[in-house]
Order: structure tokens, then C-alpha cells, then sequence
């Protein structure tokens, strides 16, 4: 079927010629198109080409086709501790342990408590607890129920190594018949590394040995000199408790002790110095201290021993440390002296003062060199009464007593020095006076005295500065309080003020009820004697209609507000008088009726409550009632901020209308005469209410306010009590009154309202201010606007009269 066919070399020569032909027809000009196989060559030829065009920088591209990648581990967050110390490991120095019994708790424990507690980090008394008295009187002790005698050791340092392992470098292990001297001690300790394992004391002596004991266990320490262990030591010996606790088989504590450390830590012996430093124990001879101090006290070993064995009395422990603390002082005052000595040579040209920096007076820091301008500590011009630009709103003031006695006495110190080093001159009076004060290196004087010289016949005039440096700074403790108690808002409202109430409750309703903030508004109206307080007629009603509605609303979060109804007597329900909105108080001239609305409210709320009694013209933020809840602390202190108050912007325009905009000198001021916000807890209040109700007296009902009246007419101005910070403060009681500026506290919303509805302020300059006292008059704008206002006018008054070119 098939037919033989036969090609000769033309042929395929052909056939390979058009078959060439026909590939090379059909072959793309770009080459990349046939190497599709290999995708990394094309992206390859792609970068090439976009470098070429763009040059040599890295082109980012965003692959939008994939979807992100996610980490197959999670980032843990990371938690970081609450205080500096715990990262960064710092751990106190000195643990004491006293091995005790309870027959020695009340007698040779507390005199060691006493004479050793202040001066070490921790100190804890271990006894064994079989038959344990309740009535001890120290309370730093721990009971063992085991009673077995050779264990005791072991329990004690399992507690420690279970609680203070990660808290001290170094554990001191005694018995309760040594006396320790702690200073020494802790000044030797300082000067050890702690990254070494320490097993450090007084070997025990073969004089001392019992019956079991063998000459090679000489060679630990004794318990009695001392036994000081590292931090490192404890945590090894933790590791090998169990053995420890089986080979436990004397009732030496030494021993066992010194054979668990060697097992533990391979330190065969007791080390008696270590780095140069050594811990050393002097052993008496005799008991009786009170005979042989006389002796013992030219005994260099005694006077640096850091351990002093055996005690058996009480009044020996207090003899010592009387003898030792009498040792440090004098040893304080020699360095005193030696340190006085070369700094008088400093200062007598020994040494350039330009090399030293030596600065006066020796001693004292110098002051800070400001930042800025606005960090620029100004000096105060005063005389022997009164002090002048005390700040930018107050011309002259009248120097406090406290402050009037301390300038005399510093004028008198001044005008003995100038006695001692010039007995010609004779005091005549006082040119002038500048005080400073600085927190770095405390109150600073200079003074001008005017002089008259008996031997020139002459008056001089002499200039002193006075240099009264900052003291021992004392940190006063405090309990400890959480941001998460429930706070009660009292606010107290006149029937001209409930406009003002209105936005507060509208306010309080955003911060508080919405973000479910744990608190309580408490409203109380104070109703005139003609005023009806039901019906359509009550002029409380809006507010109340608007309480019962955020109530209702907010009945599952337990957020609620309720009120109270206040009716005045007749002598204080008078129509409130326009001149009363420019008082810095929200009662006016009456601001003892601050406590008529605290007493009558208290009474509804509890005794164990945080109060917070507020301005109706106030507003603030959520940060204000957590600062509130952690400066407030129930026995200990009362807070009462200083709220800052706002310029009606505008209504002046001579600034910036912004509620959240941060405090500024051009948007208002902080006032310092204004008390209406305070913050306590109720029990704090009653006692101190009821400690002064001899001169206040306590509002139990409408009917006793009428009292308050009589108490403004009885007693005079100097011995009045206006508010409830001055009722803290002239109360004999232990409560501390925190007073400090509060940003976020703002003032000065019935001002805004008032000059709302008077832009052209006819009505307002129909007002005047009633208070004597200036800083209790509400201002409407700062000093440099007042004064660019009335550059601006007499400017255009000129322009107007000037004619007309």
C-alpha cells in the first residue's frame, strides 16, 4: 500500500529551507514573549529596564493583588512593671533574721527591735509556734510549727528564700542574745559586690565546741557572731533544701547551716574578709556591760565589731547603742569639722574658686538657670509690712504674719553681723528689700540698710544678701487610694443660677452618665421664703423634669440624680442682686452657706461617702474626678483645686474662643480666692464640724440656718470661718487641706451667660463689684488686653478729632 519514494539531497535541502523560512516568520520581535517558563528571568529584565529609566534608586512596588501576610507568632505585649526599682533589680541592702524563743519576745527581741529596726531594711523575729501567745506587742514575727530544734534553721531560710529572696542583697542570721551595729554593718556591706556568693561571720571557735562536734567543724560560721549570706547563697541553698533538711542530724545551727552553704555552694569555709572588707563579731567575757563599758570601750576590736555576743539583758542592748550612737555622732561632727576646715581654706584662696566652682554659701546649690523667659524666678520687692507686684494682678499686699515675722527676723541676724564685723556703724532703718524664692536652694534675701558711721560722722548705705537654704526635705507617707470610688456631687443652685445648672447637668450627662463613671449628683436648691417649690410655679422645675428624664435613662448603668430642697430664712431671701455675678463665689456675700447645703446633704448620703461639692458655673473633664478621687484619701487629706477662669472671649474678642484649648494667660486665670470646690469624705467633715460647732454652728434643719446669720454678726472678720477649707484648716485635726491649680477644672460660665444677653454691656456697667478685697472679684479680661483696648480707643479718638487733610 505504501509507495517506496525515494528524495535526493536537493530535496531536503528544500524542505529544511522553507521550514526556516516559515519559523522564522511566524518568531515575535520581543523575546520576552517565548520565556514565559521562567518568570524570575522576566522580572529581572523588568528591574533592569526600570533602573535604566529612573537610575540607580530602589523603586518601592505594592503588590495589591495578594492580601497582606499575617505573623505566624504573635507579638506578645510587653508588660512592664510598676516601678523603676523592679526592672531595673534594685533591691535593698540589708535582711535581718533573729532566731528567738517566746520567752525572749517581749524582753531580748524588742530591745534588738528597737535599737536595730530603724537603721535595717527589714528585720523578722523566728520562734517556734507550739504554744503561740496572742498578746506580743512586736508584730514582725514568724512561727514555726515544727519544734524540732535542728530544723529551725532550714524553716527560716526556706521563708526567706519564699518571700525577700528577689528584695535584699544580703541576709545577717542571729541569735537574739547579739547585739548588732547596724550602721557599721550596713557601710561594710556597701562595699561588697553582690555578684559573688558570700558566707561571711566569725568562725566557731574550738573553746565553744560541744561534745559532737568535731575540730573540722570549726571552720563555719558561728551563729551567735553573725552569719551574713548573699542573695546568691539563699537561692543555691533553695535548690538543695532536701538535702540540707536530711543531714540536718545536730542541734547546732553552725553546723547545720555551714554544711548546707558548703553542700550548696562549695565554699568550704567561713570567709572572715572579702574584698578587703570583713565583718567582725567581739565576744565579751563578762555580762555585765554596765560594769565593764568603761574598759571595753579602748578596745579597738570593740568599736569595729559589727556583732557584740552574748547579751543577757535588755538594758545591755540600750547601753550599747546609746555607747555606738554616741561614737557615730562624734564621728559625724569630726567629718563636719574636717569638711568645714578645707572648705574655709577653699575659700581663702587655697584653690581658685574659677578652677572649683565654688559658689555661695558653701554648701548650697545654685539656683537653676532658666529655660526661658517664662522660667525666670523674679524678685519681690517688700518692707517690714507689706510686699509690692506680689503678682501680675495685685499691686500692694499686706505681708502675712507668718511672713512679717520672718522678715524681722532675718533684718535683726543681718543688723548683728553688721554689729560683729563693723561695731562703728549704727542702725537707722530699712532703704529696701528683695526676696526669691527658689526650690533648688531655698529663700534668698538682699537687703539695703541705711547706716550711720560714728567715725565719719556719716550715713551709709549697706547691701546684704541673706541666704535661708532648703532643709532636711521630709516625705510625708500616704495611704494608698484607687481611681475607682464612687464619688458623690454635691450642687448647690440658687433660683438665678439655673441656667447654669442646667448646662452642668447637661454636662455631667456627657462625662459621667454616658462614659458610666462611678458617681452621684446630688442637686440642692436653695428656695426663697416666698417661693413656691411645687406646681408649674416652681422655678426649679426645668431642672427637675431634666433629673427624673437622665434617671430614667440611665436606671441600668446606676447612674442617678436626685436633689434637695433648701428653704432660706427671711433675712437671706432677699431677689439676688446682679452685683453678686461678679463675687468669685457661687453664694456671694453669704458663703456660709456653703455648710448649710453641705450639712443638710451629708444626711442623705452616709458617712463613709467622697463628697465633692461643685460650682454650678463650672465645667470639667473625666481626668478632673480621677485626680479628685486620688488627692481625696479618707482621715488624711482633703483636696480643694484652684479652677481656672475664663475670659468671655466672645463677648471681649480679645481672645480665642476654645473650651479644650490648654490654660493660657490670654484665656483666663487660675482664682485663688475662689473655694467652692472641695472634695472630703463625710466622716472627715462631721469630725471637724463637730469639733468647731462651739463657733459654727451645725445646720440640722431649715429653721438653724437662720444661725449662721447670728454667727456672721457675732464674731468678728480675723476669727470668722467663710467656707469649708478654712474649716479643715482651723480644725484641730489631722487632716492635710491639698490646695493646687486644676486645668482641667473651668470656671466661669454665669459671667458668659450673663454678657450673652448684654452685647452692648450697658447692663454691665451698672455693676459693681461688692467685696472689699479685689482678689475676690471676678475679672473679664487680663491687664494687656484692658490696656490694648484703651490704646485702641484714645488711637481712634485721636484720629477723629485730628482735621481732615
Amino acid at each position: 500500500m505504501w509507495k517506496k519514494c525515494n528524495l535526493s539531497r536537493n530535496q531536503y535541502f528544500l524542505v529544511g529551507l522553507l521550514i526556516g523560512f516559515l519559523y522564522s516568520y511566524y518568531l515575535p520581535q520581543d523575546l520576552t514573549e517565548i520565556v514565559t517558563e521562567c518568570p524570575e528571568a522576566t522580572e529581572r529584565e523588568h528591574q533592569l529596564a526600570e533602573e535604566a529609566r529612573y537610575g540607580s534608586e530602589f523603586e518601592p512596588q505594592l503588590n495589591l493583588e495578594q492580601k497582606p501576610m499575617t505573623a505566624k507568632k504573635q507579638v506578645k505585649n510587653i508588660v512592664r512593671p510598676r516601678y523603676y526599682y523592679t526592672e531595673l533589680g534594685i533591691r535593698e541592702k540589708l535582711f535581718v533574721g533573729v532566731m528567738s524563743t517566746q520567752e525572749n519576745i517581749d524582753s531580748l527581741a524588742t530591745a534588738i527591735n528597737k535599737t536595730s529596726a530603724h537603721l535595717v531594711n527589714k528585720i523578722k523575729f523566728f520562734i517556734n509556734a507550739d504554744n503561740v501567745k496572742a498578746n506580743f506587742k512586736l508584730k514582725n514575727i514568724v512561727g514555726f510549727t515544727d519544734t524540732r530544734e535542728n530544723l529551725r534553721p532550714f524553716h527560716v531560710l526556706k521563708y526567706i528564700a519564699d518571700n525577700y529572696l528577689d528584695d535584699y542583697d544580703y541576709f545577717l542570721l542571729v541569735s537574739d542574745t547579739s547585739y548588732v551595729n547596724a550602721r557599721l554593718l550596713r557601710e561594710r556591706l556597701s562595699h561588697i559586690s553582690i555578684s559573688f556568693n558570700i558566707y561571711m561571720g566569725t568562725p566557731h571557735t574550738a573553746s565553744s565546741m560541744e561534745e559532737d562536734e568535731k575540730p573540722s567543724d570549726t571552720q563555719y560560721c558561728d551563729l551567735h557572731a553573725g552569719i551574713v549570706l548573699s542573695s546568691s547563697v539563699i537561692r543555691k541553698i533553695r535548690a538543695n533544701l532536701d538535702w540540707c533538711v536530711r543531714n540536718a542530724v545536730s542541734n547546732q545551727h553552725n553546723l547545720n547551716i555551714g554544711r548546707c552553704v558548703k553542700y550548696s555552694t562549695k565554699i568550704d569555709s567561713c570567709q572572715t574578709a572579702w574584698q578587703g572588707i570583713n565583718v567582725t563579731s567581739y565576744k565579751l567575757n563578762s555580762y555585765k556591760i554596765y560594769r565593764d563599758l568603761h574598759m571595753i570601750k579602748h578596745d579597738d576590736a570593740f568599736n569595729k565589731a559589727s556583732v557584740i555576743y552574748p547579751i543577757t539583758t535588755a538594758d545591755d542592748f540600750y547601753l550599747l547603742h546609746t555607747y555606738f550612737s554616741r561614737v557615730h555622732l562624734e564621728e559625724i561632727s569630726q567629718q563636719k569639722s574636717t569638711i568645714q576646715q578645707e572648705a574655709s581654706a577653699i575659700s581663702n584662696g587655697t584653690l581658685s574658686n574659677d578652677v572649683l566652682e565654688v559658689r555661695w554659701p558653701l554648701g548650697v546649690p545654685k539656683p537653676n538657670p532658666p529655660e526661658s523667659r517664662h522660667d525666670i524666678v523674679a524678685w519681690t520687692h517688700l518692707n517690714l509690712t507689706h510686699s509690692f507686684m506680689w503678682n501680675s494682678e495685685v499691686n500692694v499686699r499686706r505681708l502675712s504674719a507668718v511672713d512679717s515675722e520672718d522678715m524681722q527676723n532675718i533684718l535683726n541676724k543681718t543688723i548683728l553681723e553688721a554689729y560683729r564685723t563693723q561695731p562703728e556703724l549704727e542702725y537707722r532703718q530699712l532703704h529696701s528689700a528683695y526676696r526669691r524664692f527658689d526650690a533648688v536652694r531655698g529663700m534668698d534675701y538682699r537687703l539695703h540698710l541705711t547706716f550711720y558711721d560714728r567715725k565719719r560722722r556719716t550715713s551709709v548705705l549697706k547691701s546684704f544678701e541673706v541666704v535661708k537654704p532648703i532643709g532636711l526635705i521630709e516625705i510625708v507617707p500616704s495611704p494608698y487610694v484607687t481611681e475607682s470610688t464612687r464619688i458623690a456631687i454635691l450642687l448647690p443652685t440658687f433660683e438665678h443660677q439655673v441656667a447654669e445648672a442646667l448646662q452642668f447637668v447637661q454636662s455631667y450627662e456627657r462625662i459621667c452618665m454616658d462614659n458610666q463613671d462611678n458617681t452621684f449628683l446630688m442637686l440642692i436648691f436653695f428656695y426663697r421664703m416666698d417661693t413656691p417649690s411645687k406646681g408649674e410655679g416652681d422655678v426649679f422645675l426645668p431642672l427637675k423634669n431634666l433629673a427624673l428624664g437622665l434617671t430614667e435613662k440611665h436606671k441600668q448603668d446606676g447612674s442617678r440624680i436626685a436633689w434637695v430642697s433648701i428653704r432660706l430664712p427671711p433675712e437671706l431671701s432677699q431677689p439676688a442682686s446682679p452685683n453678686h455675678l461678679l463675687s468669685t463665689s457661687l453664694y456671694g456675700p453669704n458663703q456660709l452657706l456653703s455648710f448649710a447645703a453641705t450639712d443638710l446633704a451629708l444626711r442623705k448620703i452616709g458617712l463613709d461617702s467622697l463628697v465633692m461639692v461643685c460650682s454650678s458655673g463650672a465645667t470639667f473633664r473625666a481626668d478632673f474626678l480621677n485626680r479628685v478621687r486620688m488627692n481625696t484619701i479618707a482621715g488624711f487629706q482633703v483636696f480643694a483645686p484652684i479652677g481656672f477662669t475664663m475670659y468671655p472671649c466672645a463677648w471681649t474678642r480679645q481672645c480665642k474662643e476654645c473650651e479644650g484649648c490648654d490654660v493660657g494667660q490670654s484665656s483666663g486665670y487660675f482664682d485663688r480666692a475662689n473655694y467652692d470646690v472641695i472634695s472630703f469624705y463625710s466622716r472627715d467633715y462631721v469630725e471637724a464640724r463637730k469639733l468647731l460647732e462651739q463657733k459654727l454652728p451645725i445646720v440640722l434643719s431649715d429653721r438653724d440656718i437662720g444661725n449662721l446669720v447670728n454667727y456672721t454678726q457675732e464674731t468678728s472678720s480675723p476669727d470668722r470661718i467663710e467656707n469649708v477649707v478654712e474649716l479643715f484648716v482651723k480644725a484641730d485635726t489631722k487632716i492635710h487641706v491639698l490646695r493646687g491649680i486644676e486645668p482641667n477644672l473651668r470656671l466661669g460660665r454665669a459671667v458668659e451667660n450673663f454678657l450673652s444677653h448684654d452685647p452692648e454691656g450697658d447692663a454691665l456697667m451698672r455693676l459693681h463689684c461688692e467685696e472689699t478685697n479685689e482678689e475676690h472679684c471676678v475679672r473679664i479680661a487680663s491687664k494687656k488686653q484692658i490696656g490694648d483696648v484703651l490704646v485702641q480707643y484714645a488711637h481712634s479718638n485721636s484720629e477723629k478729632a485730628s482735621p481732615e487733610k
